[in-house]
This record gives C-alpha cells, sequence and structure tokens, in this order.
C-alpha cells in the first residue's frame, strides 16, 4: 500500500521518476517502489550453526543498544549512480535521510509511513515502513526471530556481515549489514530490491547516542500542502 500525496499527479510518472533515480534512491527504504515486473525468487535460509547464533546474539544486543545515531552517509547503486547526504536514526521507527544537492530527496520514517518528498516534482509519496528492507534497523526490538529469514552469515578478519529479509515480505526487498567486528560497529548496509538491483550505504563519521529533535522526523510536506491547500 503506497499513499501519493503529489500536488500535480496521482501516480510516479515514469517519464519524469527516471531509471536512474528509481535505482539510486528507491533502493534505500522505497523497494517495493521499482515495480518489479520479474522478481528475483528469495533466497533460501541458511542452516545456523552455534557459531552463527552465538554471533546474531551479538549483533542483535550491539543494535538495541544504539537508540540514536547520526552519520554521514556514501550511496552507490548497482547501476552505477551516486549520492550523498546525512542520516538520522531515533529508535523506535524514527529515520530522517538527507541527499546532498542536485539530488533533491528527502526521505522520513514517523514510525509507520515512509515519506519520499522530491521537492523539485513537489511530490510526497508514502508507504507503510514494514513494506521496506529498513524495517529490521528501526523497530522497538531487534531480534533474529522467525520473522527474519538469515541467508548468509561472511566472516573476514575483523568484519562480519549479515544477509535477511523479512519471512513474510520477501519482496520488500533484502537487506545486507556490515560491522566491524571486534568491538562491534555498524559500517554498512546494502538493500536488494525485487529486481535484483543493489544499492549500498556506506556510513561515515557516525556519532552513535545523544539526543535528536523530534523536528527531524515529521513528516515532510508539499509546498500546496504548507500553503493551507492553496497552489
Amino acid at each position: 500500500m503506497t499513499r501519493n500525496l503529489s500536488t500535480t499527479r496521482a501516480t510516479i510518472p515514469g517519464d519524469l521518476f527516471s531509471l536512474t533515480r528509481r535505482r539510486l534512491l528507491g533502493g534505500l527504504l522505497l523497494a517495493p517502489l521499482a515495480g518489479a515486473v520479474a522478481a528475483h525468487a528469495a533466497e533460501a535460509p541458511m542452516n545456523l550453526t552455534a557459531e552463527d547464533r552465538s554471533d546474531l546474539e551479538r549483533v542483535a544486543t550491539y543494535l538495541n543498544a544504539i537508540h540514536t545515531f547520526q552519520a554521514r552517509f556514501e550511496q552507490l547503486s548497482s547501476g552505477g549512480g551516486q549520492a550523498s547526504g546525512k542520516i538520522y536514526l531515533r529508535r523506535p521507527g524514527l529515520l530522517r535521510v538527507e541527499y546532498a544537492p542536485p539530488v533533491p530527496v528527502l526521505l522520513v520514517a514517523d514510525g509507520f509511513w515512509v515519506s519520499y518528498y522530491d521537492s523539485q516534482l513537489d511530490q510526497l509519496t508514502q508507504i507503510p515502513i514494514s513494506q521496506t528492507p529498513i524495517w529490521f534497523l528501526v523497530q522497538e526490538t531487534i531480534a533474529f526471530t522467525p520473522k527474519i529469514t538469515v541467508t548468509r552469515i561472511e566472516r573476514s578478519p575483523g568484519a562480519i556481515r549479515l544477509s535477511m529479509y523479512q519471512s513474510e515480505k520477501p519482496d520488500a526487498g533484502s537487506a545486507s549489514l556490515v560491522f566491524a567486528d571486534e568491538p562491534l560497529q555498524l559500517k554498512q548496509w546494502t538493500i536488494r530490491d525485487s529486481q535484483g538491483t543493489e544499492v549500498h550505504i556506506a556510513l561515515q563519521d557516525a556519532v552513535f547516542g545523544g539526543q535528536l529533535s523530534n523536528n527531524l522526523f515529521a513528516a515532510p510536506q508539499t509546498r500546496r500542502m504548507r500553503n493551507g491547500g492553496k497552489d
């Protein structure tokens, strides 16, 4: 389910919302908006070893201790698109992604809806956060229950990578989280939508903890909405 509150059109127009922008931005939070024609089959769950379960417990404990963070990010899509900006997260449910110019996009999760605002088009689209891959990071309690299908755990010296998707909503896309290890620290994630498009987000200068204003997570409004419904 999506809600489109555009002041101009009822749906995202294909001629304006180009494939390049869709792949660059849609993969971060709004994978379902890509409108897959030939969806990739979800990966099978892995058989977890005792070491795997121990690492998942460590990751869950680490993530549950993070109530807020802010960071700069660099974004790269598998189609070659690049972008950067700032990201703010406050659990549960709150997220703000500000893209740096010339990308005219703001993404805000307010606890239920993810709002995608394109200031160039003055177009606002909303989708339930539960239908996005980033849902895992902003839930109130992070746990690797049967609701999460873990498909891969990869280890390398000083790093660990987990890949997963929502068991009941595989079409919402999958997420891979990359952590520095010993001690654990979230460094980046990759979102893969149902078409197989990947978007990589690398965090820079991350600050964990601290206060984040409620104003950061207010849903954006179109110019028409801000003008009381007047054009």
